[in-house]
């Protein structure tokens, strides 16, 4: 009998960027009358936002978490953290040496537990994530995974980098290997050879940069005593130059990164192919910092207009008086209002420009540059009950690593 070719699949996204701005702001408005407890609602909404319109073969994901299971997740978590809370108010009463030697092993600790939350995240996510009725699901342990990614940190700092392709195939493999959609388990088929090449260019390219940075920072005089200091203009703007071309270097070698792994990921004969350009993502990048700038520009008009009405000493004679305006704090709560309301804006508009540039940018040209191919051998697997033992996220949203 002949042979079917495999039919190739692309992923389709049918979402707004419109629509999710909307659905921000409504949820950001409700942060203040709920005492930020709404961003559990508003984490749910964006999920079921990307994945219902998220379509592969003509069918959409579908979301089935809910914020009840994120709140309850974030409760449990605080068990963690007021500990911690206790013990950084006891180190701060220590002696200097005491202190920085504590919060150095308490970073260390978050930084081991970072990489078990994001992995239970993963496994909540993806535990809460139906296509064609079929459940997807993590196994794996998730105190493994952490403790291999922290143990490979420690060696890709030790290698001042070198180490990084096989740290990142081996967290890539141990990842998908442990993915599964319904009986049917996900494979890897990459390694740390797909990545030598772009990686070790782009390191060695950056090298230069850096000892380069170094050297224009010597000659103009940047590393001079604060009572000397006197840097040269000039200096600090080729330093800047070559921060842009060093960004640039590494979305260069992400958008490899990201096209050889997620290529390498397999579900017995379906194979995914995505092929990101790195100019995509440079793209995305300056729309992001092109609309921060706008955002922030509109804040400080704003900001102004708004200081301008409730504290008028500041701006008396067509100039700023800084002094003018902290008297006008103390004096007035309705000065300090304005002042803690803007910076609570400033942050909400950081989030808001990256959830709606970078976020939905990066989801977007994800599927768009993503297809399936063999995506028919996936008629005949079988669902898996959900996994009810997770209770949200926890940790990952505590430590605000988790995902969309």
């Amino acid at each position: 009998m002949p042979t079917t070719e495999p039919i190739t699949k692309s992923v389709d996204f049918t979402g707004r960027r419109l629509d999710l701005a909307f659905m921000l702001l409504r949820g950001y408005a409700l942060m203040v009358p709920t005492i930020g407890l709404n961003r559990f609602w508003l984490t749910t909404s964006k999920r079921r936002f990307y994945w219902g319109h998220t379509a592969l073969g003509g069918d959409a994901l579908e979301y089935t978490g809910n914020a009840q299971q994120l709140l309850v997740g974030f409760l449990m978590a605080l068990a963690v953290f007021l500990p911690l809370y206790g013990l950084f108010f006891f180190l701060s009463t220590q002696s200097m040496e005491l202190a920085i030697t504590g919060y150095g092993c308490v970073a260390v600790g978050i930084w081991f537990l970072t990489g078990y939350a994001v992995y239970r995240a993963r496994d909540f996510r993806l535990s809460r994530t139906l296509w064609r009725g079929i459940r997807f699901d993590l196994t794996g342990n998730p105190w493994g995974y952490g403790a291999r990614r922290f143990f490979w940190s420690l060696l890709n700092v030790a290698t001042l980098g070198l180490a990084y392709p096989f740290m990142s195939a081996n967290l890539w493999a141990y990842r998908y290997r442990h993915t599964w959609f319904g009986d049917r388990a996900f494979s890897f088929v990459g390694s740390w050879k797909r990545l030598a090449f772009p990686y070790y260019g782009a390191w060695l390219i950056g090298a230069g940069l850096v000892v380069y940075g170094i050297v224009i920072a010597e000659q103009g005089r940047l590393f001079e005593p604060l009572e000397n200091y006197d840097p040269d203009p000039g200096a600090i703007g080729q330093l800047l130059i070559l921060g842009l071309i060093l960004g640039i270097l590494i979305t260069i070698y992400r958008a490899a990164e990201m096209t050889r792994m997620f290529s390498a990921i397999r579900l017995g004969d379906a194979a995914l192919t995505v092929r990101i350009g790195a100019f995509d993502l440079i793209g995305q990048y300056a729309l992001f910092g092109l609309a921060l700038i706008v955002a922030y520009l509109l804040l400080a008009a704003g900001g102004a207009f708004v200081l301008g009405l409730v504290a008028p000493d500041a701006f008396a004679g067509g100039g700023f008086d800084f002094s003018a305006l902290m008297r006008s704090m103390q004096s007035s709560v309705t000065t300090l209002l304005a002042i803690v309301l803007g910076y609570l804006l400033l942050f909400a508009a950081f989030s808001f420009v990256s959830e709606l540039f970078l976020g939905f940018g990066f989801w977007r040209l994800v599927c768009k540059r993503a297809s399936v191919n063999g995506l028919e051998t996936l008629a005949d697997i079988r669902a898996r009950a959900e996994d009810k033992a997770l209770a949200g996220e926890g940790l990952a949203d505590a430590l605000n690593v988790g995902g969309y």
